[in-house]
């Protein structure tokens, strides 16, 4: 049987269905189970892979954590997710008169409760430092590498990154047509990479840490901008569900065979190589966007059931809450493993301390 005929098949499978649900609605179940993959990721990466010394692992254990690496771009899933929705919100009360007051009102009731509250936790138990709390109250956990500040907590560098988002993003999309902020986007993301190689570049002459400049936010901003871009592409160019499951399944496929050829060139590292630093989240990041695509088209369609798990729609409800506390004391360091000398030096590429931002960039935000 010929591939096409094959694809022809599964595709026909994919999109088989007994109701009249566009993929654009009020309220998507499915991408509560994003956000639970995306929890579910950081968490096992904390547990395992950030919080163990591989070298006095056995083999076949050290594969097991070796694993759980990828985990560490949870972060990045939630990024895309956080764009795609946010812009859909945004596009879809561009009219409106309250139009920002709507937004920041939602934004505070959502974020800040549980954001200052995890401040004040650091600060009476002492686990972060006076400075590194005092830039974060200004939601500039981020950029305290700038100050000569270490993030005390590193979780809270990718909530300054969304933060930042929003403070911009609103004002940007009141102002420009959906086409060209479907160009905006599309530009941010082939720019930030090349920011990235600069950034890595100027870091590596300074002897910075380049796992803690890569949480600036003109580092981290493609993932949110290609959710942006998904979002304005569905509604600009009306993507029913046969063209969004190709571009889905196209863009995944694309993204796994980029990685792969990436491989020889240093994509497996982003610690020593320019081209890992400035690569290695790009295929990750659509990938995730071809999922959130995918996860549109099933929960649309017969196989809902299988994109919108009671367990997987839990974690998604409460991973913002999850995300600010799961490494409050010494949670992630799983019972079986040993904790890490301080001097331990990891040999996995790319492998970052327990107090660089790379342990936040596995964590989510909302």
């Amino acid at each position: 049987m010929a591939l096409p005929a094959i694809y022809r098949r599964i595709e026909s499978r994919l999109l088989s269905t007994t109701q009249d649900e566009p993929l654009l609605r009020r309220v998507m179940p499915e991408l509560d189970s994003i956000r639970g993959i995306a929890i579910l990721m950081v968490l096992v990466y904390h547990a395992f892979y950030w919080s163990t010394n591989l070298s006095v692992l056995p083999r076949v254990t050290r594969l097991f954590v070796y694993a759980t690496w990828p985990g560490r771009l949870g972060v990045n899933l939630f990024f895309v997710l956080s764009g795609f929705l946010i812009t859909g919100l945004l596009v879809e009360s561009a009219g409106r008169e309250d139009y920002f007051k709507r937004f920041y009102v939602r934004r505070v009731l959502r974020v800040l409760p549980a954001y200052y509250g995890i401040l004040l936790i650091l600060a009476v138990t002492h686990q972060a430092s006076g400075d590194f709390l005092g830039l974060s109250v200004i939601y500039l956990s981020n950029l305290t590498p700038m100050f000569g500040i270490e993030r005390s907590y590193v979780v809270l560098w990718s909530l300054a990154v969304e933060e930042h988002f929003y403070l911009i993003w609103p004002a940007v999309v009141r102002r420009l047509t959906q086409r060209r902020l479907l160009c905006l986007s599309g530009a941010v993301v082939l720019a930030v990479p090349v920011v990235r190689a600069f950034s890595y570049v100027i870091a590596s002459r300074r002897g910075s840490d380049w796992v803690e400049v890569a949480g600036f936010t003109w580092n981290a901003a493609d993932a949110l901008a290609l959710g942006c871009f998904l979002a304005l592409a569905l509604r600009e160019f009306r993507w029913d569900r046969r063209t969004t499951l190709r571009v889905a399944l196209g863009t995944i496929f694309a993204s796994a065979v980029f990685f792969c050829a990436g491989v020889p060139f240093g994509i497996m590292t982003r610690t020593s190589d320019v081209f890992g630093a400035a690569l290695q989240e790009v295929p990750w990041n659509f990938a995730f966007a071809g999922l959130v695509a995918l996860f549109l088209v099933l929960g649309t369609g017969n196989w809902k059931a299988l994109v919108v798990p009671r367990t997987l729609r839990f974690f998604g409800r409460i991973s913002y809450g999850l995300y600010l506390v799961h490494i409050l004391g010494d949670w992630g360091s799983a019972s079986w493993s040993h904790p890490r000398p301080p001097s331990w030096s990891p040999g996995f590429p790319g492998r970052p301390s327990r107090n660089s931002s790379s342990a936040g960039k596995s964590a989510g935000r909302q």
